[in-house]
């Protein structure tokens, strides 16, 4: 076969199969060869001795009366019978010739549903390979007989027909005839290079009649093996890869599959349709030594037609039908198909073959090459061979012309000349093209016949007839020349290549696909681009997104939207995640070099559809970044909706790699865009609040925090590009030009930004320009004032306004969007600078607040105070700058809020909030400290109050020093107050520091506070202080030391559920009750020491149970059951089962227990929070 173009990613497996026939032919066929079961030369003596009577067409394009009728009378030739009936098959054939695919696959439905399988039909539409896009006819067609446009469309995923998408291109008419075209070209090449390749045979075989060396040379000598076919190669790639599977090889057999990685080792079916898997290698092995049936000697033959529905020919006389007979029908049928077949293509052959044969003869009279020396004959000869040797457009030197030449000339200068002298040499010339001179070579004077010379010639064993001689022999001489050999050899040289190196080609690849004349063949070779590396790496991609801009500039936009881009989209739903991250990579690296039109349709649409399906995160992070390229290239205002769409899905991607590349990359280039059409502020903006208003009203009863937290970071995002607007519109921005030394900026004047493209001065163009833009702004801000500066006016008079509006009316027990807001007024301010700040930002929340000591009514409208406004302000605007005065205004501001809040008896939710917020941070544990000691020290005792009930925030973040010196005595200040409600409000803290130091000394001044508490006779009927101690029992039980637990806890528990049984008034008993089972719930998770169990825990659980019997007999029957396993414990471990220790809710393990103990769970009506509580673990 000629040198062709390959495509070494889109082979099919059925062009290479050896398929069987009923008669025991075996009959190979390869991607060039002809119809199934034509020989190499067309012309041989058994395709001219078939009957021309058994002729049927193959080339009419629909079905008629006429071709039934020639095929009904080739049947009934055959048979001699005068039934007219038309067989089913001969049907299925002349459907299938004419393209009626739709109509072939009805009747090999109607078929299978009649149990009459037909096997024509149900190979033809059980092959993929009939469907395959790449192939211009598919080997299936070539069986019967169809033209070049026998091939369906059909997707690179789609197998058989059964799946086909007719309306995938319906709605693109021009795309159906580029591919008709295509599909044409490609057909026209193969036909050339077999008709090139038959005119080669034809002439070595009319100037020599010695076999080509290479046949004689495996004639006499068996031990050459032939060359191994592609299907004799899958075959055995498949068996050795399961080789290695099973013997544990797995190393071996991953290197494999990678370097024969255009094969599914997975699937046999991949190897070939129709083909039974082999025997393992171990069983070949084994069996090697045996005589194994020839699969010449086997046939398979299916009949799936009714004897009345074949011709005259099969229909016997007797009533039954032998099985021999019909099946010797369907061979004679199946052969005069084959025959027709075959001289058809003999003749078409034929007529393409003198078409040539009067093209060479016109070259000749053309093109004139001049000889530096010879006689009328030997220029007649050269003439010839060099004719031979410019077949391919004059590019070429053939070394095999040039030896014929030689061989030509030397015999007709022997017999033209006298009996030469024996000093006198001879010489062969032959003129490359576009060379200065004759190329001459010495000649020896001698005499031999042509014949001889040349029969001693052919042992220099020179392969020109394959692929790879062919290519060998000739020898480029020009750039096109060398571009037209390196895009045949190119496709042949990358499989064969190492998976770790193919990167090593890319230079190759571009420059032969840059510089190749024909259309087709750069296609090709883009296609290999795309496909050289199976799963790339990022350096691999990295290389190739490099190239492809390469090719980008040197082709220019036409040919990238037309070469490039259908390789991006033809890759788009691969199936591995890197390919896709390719293709999303080079969409935005190919922006800049594509049209525009293209830029804001095809490319935008690609990647918004990868952005919204796609489910590999880096993939999708990669179309968010170059959905930012594209952003920065985009000219068109009517995509600004489809933009701000794309910028809400993508910061609504579950995945957190996606949202940082759309903040780092998407956000900054959209928001440029918008400023550049004027619609930051007036649309982006505005687009944002408006929904996070909605939200907020949507949230009432509960709010979506996931989606504020999304559209306050878009804000958050676009806070530089903001100011970036606020200072390119200034007054003084005409006046903004640098002479001289540009002024400083101070390391910490801006937030640290999240990616280059959010920094200012990479938005305004330079450090020094932001530098002087900076200076006059301050300028302007302190002595000129803000007239006629729209753009700082929109900020101050709608969007601060807007947004203090939105922050009250968020929850502030959400700790959640407290922080998410204070960050963004931390950002905003620190952005703005401090002068805004002082001058713009803190007046408003001021006058919002209205702190004053004539406020003190939470009806006078103090409202605003218990929302988290104030927590926002304090830690979002006062903490933006850390100098001594901000600090005080911040001391100052707590210290007031505080007060104000406890004098009004209004709830304290926001000043948590601010301590909550504030302690996370462990510069500002002094001020807080500092706020808390005003509260100790002031005259009210709700102020003090509220003091005692901070420190209980505060106590988990400070450091125990802090606590040592700080707190603990501030704690016992207030526990000696002489209000006992001021006594009472320590007991959380002294619990919580009980809960969280480890140092011995405080944890024994804190024991001695609460025991004080306890045992203190005048604390003996403080009914609220008991409430508290049990609570705070119950909550830091379960994690405070073992020791306090047990030494401290767990006794006065059961002195205080002692007494409760002698409580008169019912109501306290009733809450000291309640109190108890909830901290006797919570402490039944830790481990009690068999002494404690009996001395304090059981009896402690008895009297509760004592009180329970009266009040609740819910909660009575849960402490029965508790009591009852306790005591099972204690009895078990008296009997020798010793355990360590024990936990309650742990021990409920039988089923009887368990059953009866939910039962009766089940039965209890008080309130759902007491009954979570009863096994949950305290904090």
């Amino acid at each position: 076969m000629a040198a062709g173009s390959v495509n070494p990613f889109n082979l099919s497996d059925s062009e290479e199969e050896t398929e069987r026939r009923p008669d025991g032919a075996d009959i190979e066929r390869s991607p060039g060869d002809g119809p199934q079961g034509q020989t190499t030369n067309p012309f041989s003596p058994q395709a001219d001795s078939e009957p021309a009577v058994l002729l049927l067409s193959s080339s009419r394009t629909s079905p008629s009366v006429e071709g039934i009728s020639v095929a009904t009378a080739a049947v009934a030739a055959v048979g001699g019978n005068a039934e007219t009936r038309v067989p089913v098959d001969v049907i299925a054939a002349q459907l299938l010739r004419d393209q009626y695919i739709l109509t072939a696959l009805e009747l090999h439905t109607e078929l299978l549903e009649a149990g009459r399988e037909l096997p024509r039909l149900r190979d033809y539409f059980s092959n993929p390979g009939n469907f395959e896009r790449q192939s211009g006819t598919p080997p299936a067609c070539k069986e019967q007989g169809l033209g070049p446009g026998g091939a369906l469309n059909r997707a690179g995923s789609i197998s058989t027909l059964d799946s086909l998408d007719f309306a995938r291109y319906s709605d693109d008419g021009n795309r159906e005839s580029d591919e008709r075209v295509a599909v044409l070209e490609f057909e026209l090449r193969k036909a050339k290079e077999t008709i090139q390749a038959l005119r080669a045979n034809l002439t070595q075989a009319a100037e020599c009649e010695v076999p080509s060396q290479e046949r004689k040379n495996f004639k006499s000598s068996p031990e050459i093996q032939e060359p191994i076919r592609p299907l004799e190669k899958r075959a055995l790639n498949f068996l050795v890869n399961e080789y290695l599977l099973k013997n544990e090889y797995k190393l071996s057999s991953i290197t494999f599959s990678d370097e024969n990685d255009d094969q599914d080792y997975e699937l046999w079916d991949d190897v070939g349709l129709n083909i039974p898997k082999p025997p393992d290698l171990l069983q070949l092995y084994r069996n090697c030594g045996n005589s194994l049936p020839s699969p010449r000697e086997t046939v398979d033959v299916a009949v799936g037609v009714e004897a009345g529905e074949l011709g005259g020919n099969c229909i016997s006389q007797q009533p039954l039908q032998k099985p021999e007979t019909i099946q010797q029908a369907e061979v004679v049928e199946e052969l005069e198909y084959q025959i027709s077949l075959l001289n058809n293509e003999k003749q078409s052959l034929a007529e393409q073959i003198k078409k040539l044969q009067s093209e060479i003869q016109e070259l000749k009279r053309n093109v004139s090459t001049p000889l530096a020396a010879g006689t009328e004959t030997g220029q007649s000869q050269a003439d010839s061979a060099e004719d031979r040797a410019s077949l391919d457009n004059g590019q070429y030197l053939d070394i095999r012309g040039v030896t014929e030449a030689e061989e030509v000339k030397n015999s007709s200068t022997a017999r033209a000349s006298a009996p030469p002298a024996p000093s006198t040499p001879h010489h062969a010339t032959l003129k490359p093209p576009d060379s200065k001179g004759p190329v001459q070579f010495d000649q020896p004077n001698r005499k031999l016949s042509p014949a001889f010379h040349q029969a001693l010639l052919s042992f220099c064993r020179m392969s020109a007839d394959s692929r790879l001689g062919s290519e060998v022999s000739r020898i480029a001489d020009s750039e096109e020349s060398v571009m037209l050999m390196l895009g045949r050899c190119l496709p042949h040289i990358v499989p064969n290549v190492l998976l770790a190196k193919r990167e090593e080609l890319i230079p190759l690849i571009l420059c032969t696909a840059c510089l190749h004349p024909e259309p087709k063949e750069r296609d090709q070779l883009l296609h290999i681009l795309f496909n050289l590396i199976k799963r790339p790496d990022d350096e691999q991609r990295q290389m190739i997104l490099t190239g492809c801009v390469a090719f980008a500039r040197h082709v220019g936009p036409t040919r990238v939207e037309a070469e490039l881009l259908p390789q991006c989209w033809e890759q788009i739903n691969h199936k591995y995640p890197e390919r896709r991250l390719l293709v999303a990579e080079s969409c935005g690296a190919l922006a800049p070099y594509l049209p525009k039109e293209i830029r804001s349709s095809l490319v935008l649409s690609m990647l918004q559809q990868m952005l919204a399906e796609d489910k590999a995160d880096m993939v999708r992070e990669a179309v968010v970044k170059s959905l930012g390229i594209i952003m920065a290239y985009i000219d068109d205002p009517d995509k600004y909706s489809q933009g701000f769409e794309m910028m809400l899905l993508s910061l609504g991607d579950p995945s957190e790699r996606v949202v940082n590349a759309t903040h780092q990359v998407f956000i900054p280039a959209f928001a440029a865009w918008t400023t550049e059409l004027g619609n930051l502020q007036s649309q982006l903006i505005p687009s944002l609040l408006s929904r996070i208003e909605k939200l907020l009203k949507q949230g009432e009863h509960g709010l979506d925090e996931h989606k504020l937290h999304m559209f306050l970071s878009a804000l958050q995002s676009l806070i530089p590009p903001l100011f970036a607007v606020v200072l390119q519109n200034a007054p003084f921005t005409s006046r903004a030009k640098l002479q001289g030394e540009a002024p400083t900026i101070e390391v910490t004047r801006f937030p640290r930004p999240a990616s280059p493209l959010q920094d200012v001065a990479t938005i305004v163009g330079s450090r020094e320009q932001l530098a002087l833009l900076l200076q006059l702004y301050d300028h302007q801000l302190l002595h000129e004032g803000t007239t006629g500066w729209d753009s700082l006016l929109w900020v101050v008079n709608q969007l601060l306004p807007q947004l203090i509006e939105i922050v009250g009316r968020i929850n502030v027990t959400s700790s959640t969007c407290v922080h998410e807001f204070s960050r963004f007024f931390w950002r905003l301010c620190r952005t703005f600078g401090k002068i805004f700040t002082n001058t713009k930002v803190k007046p408003q929340f001021q006058e919002i607040l209205r702190l004053s000591e004539e406020n003190v009514d939470a009806t006078a409208g103090n409202g605003i105070l218990t929302k988290a406004t104030v927590p926002i302000y304090a830690t979002g605007v006062l903490t933006c700058y850390n100098q001594e005065e901000d600090r005080k205004l911040l001391v100052g501001f707590l210290e007031d809020v505080m007060t104000t809040l406890s004098l009004s008896h209004a709830p304290l939710d926001s000043l948590k909030a601010s301590f909550v917020e504030l302690g996370a941070n462990p510069a500002y544990h002094e001020l807080l400290l500092t706020v808390l000691w005003y509260g100790v020290v002031h005259t009210s005792a709700l102020v003090r109050c509220t003091s005692a009930r901070m420190f209980e925030l505060l106590v988990k973040g400070v450091n125990e020093t802090l606590v040592a010196q700080r707190v603990v005595p501030a704690l016992i200040t207030l526990s000696s107050d002489p209000e006992i409600s001021v006594r009472i409000s320590t007991i959380p803290a002294f619990g919580t520091i009980m809960e969280t130091v480890t140092q011995k000394e405080l944890l024994e001044r804190v024991k001695m506070q609460l025991a004080s508490f306890l045992e203190d006779p005048q604390y003996q009927d403080q009914h609220s202080l008991h409430m508290e101690i049990i609570k705070t029992f119950g909550r830091v039980g379960p994690n405070a030391e073992p020791r306090f637990r047990d030494e401290f806890v767990l006794p006065h528990l059961h002195k205080l559920a002692l007494g409760n049984n002698m409580q008169t008034s019912e109501n306290k008993r009733i809450d000291i009750a309640t109190q108890l089972f909830e901290a006797y719930s919570a402490l039944s998770c830790c481990f009690i020491s068999e002494d404690l169990m009996v001395n304090h825990f059981l009896p402690g659980l008895r009297c509760l149970r004592a009180d329970m019997e009266h009040f609740s007999p819910e909660h009575e029957v849960i402490l029965s059951s508790m009591i009852k396993e306790c005591e099972l414990k204690v009895e078990n471990k008296a009997v020798g089962e010793a355990q360590g220790s024990m936990s309650i809710a742990a021990s409920l393990v039988g089923e009887d227990a368990k059953t009866k103990f939910l039962s009766k769970m089940g039965q209890l009506t008080t309130s759902g929070a007491m009954l979570a509580n009863v096994f949950q673990r305290k904090k």
